[in-house]
């Protein structure tokens, strides 16, 4: 594979593009931007710095990546996108810098933003999640690996959204998504496990089955939140009911914006 750079293409003297990067017709490519090997950046798309975009992504026409955050307190200080390997940016997706001096939004390895999704100034997101066309994410959001969201839908600035979850379209997102769960619904409630994620990971037979039983502790039963963790402590400690543990707890700390609500009283 060989470089390819579109005679339109407008690029920076001081980007720094790998020798087998394409670059589409009308493309912008300012200072600060470094791109790693066999990424393919579409016609009309535009980059800017300081970006860091890593090897084999696709990044299609008129996605604008690395502009200044959409925020009144960003003030000119240095900040960053930060880009991993092999994920998909469709049309039209913008992903702002942070705001802070040396702060970073963070897109991990594997991921499919489609089209017309907003990544808001400081999120996260980690490895193989997809997002539906015309998502919101605020600033701040952090999305762990292999989450779902569906299209047409905002997330609140500061929400966690937990590894597996299954986000449903046109729901509004105002506080975090527990890991394995399905969320939809305007006000959005935990409404089962994600049955369908779960059971395509591969998840075996015994470890599915005390995820099933963490749901009910969670949200059939009548429970307050410290009595259905302690409960959870006594089904066991496999990966995933640790990580389901840690995600409640955390979501409590000063700073976070709570749980989304079930049936049950987690959210108490």
């Amino acid at each position: 594979m060989k470089t390819i750079i579109h005679p339109t293409a407008v690029i920076h003297p001081d980007a720094e593009l790998h020798s087998t990067v394409q670059v589409g017709a009308y493309a912008v490519i300012g200072a600060n931007v470094k791109v790693g090997a066999e990424t393919v950046i579409g016609a009309h798309a535009v980059l800017e710095g300081p970006c860091e975009i890593g090897k084999g992504n696709h990044i299609f026409p008129g996605a604008v990546i690395g502009m200044e955050p959409q925020d009144l307190k960003y003030v000119g200080e240095p900040t960053w996108v930060r880009i991993g390997d092999n994920n998909a940016i469709r049309e039209y997706v913008t992903i702002n810098r942070a705001t802070g001096r040396g702060e970073a939004t963070v897109i991990g390895n594997g991921n499919l933003l489609m089209a017309y999704v907003h990544v808001g100034h400081n999120c996260v997101i980690e490895d193989s999640v997809v997002i539906a066309n015309s998502v919101a994410l605020a600033g701040h959001v952090y999305i762990e690996s292999r989450a779902r969201l569906s299209g047409v839908l905002g997330v609140h600035q500061f929400v966690h959204i937990g590894g597996m979850a299954m986000v449903g379209g046109m729901t509004r997102i105002d506080r975090d998504v527990p890991p394995y769960m399905l969320v939809e619904g305007n006000p959005s409630r935990v409404r089962s496990l994600n049955l369908v994620g779960l059971k395509r990971s591969g998840i075996p037979a015994n470890e599915f089955q005390l995820l099933k039983k963490a749901f009910r502790i969670l949200y059939r039963s009548d429970l307050i939140f410290k009595d259905a963790v302690a409960e959870l402590e006594l089904l066991g400690d496999t990966q995933q009911l640790e990580h389901l543990r840690r995600f409640l707890l955390l979501s409590q700390m000063p700073g976070r914006r709570g749980l989304i609500p079930g049936k049950g009283r987690i959210n108490t």
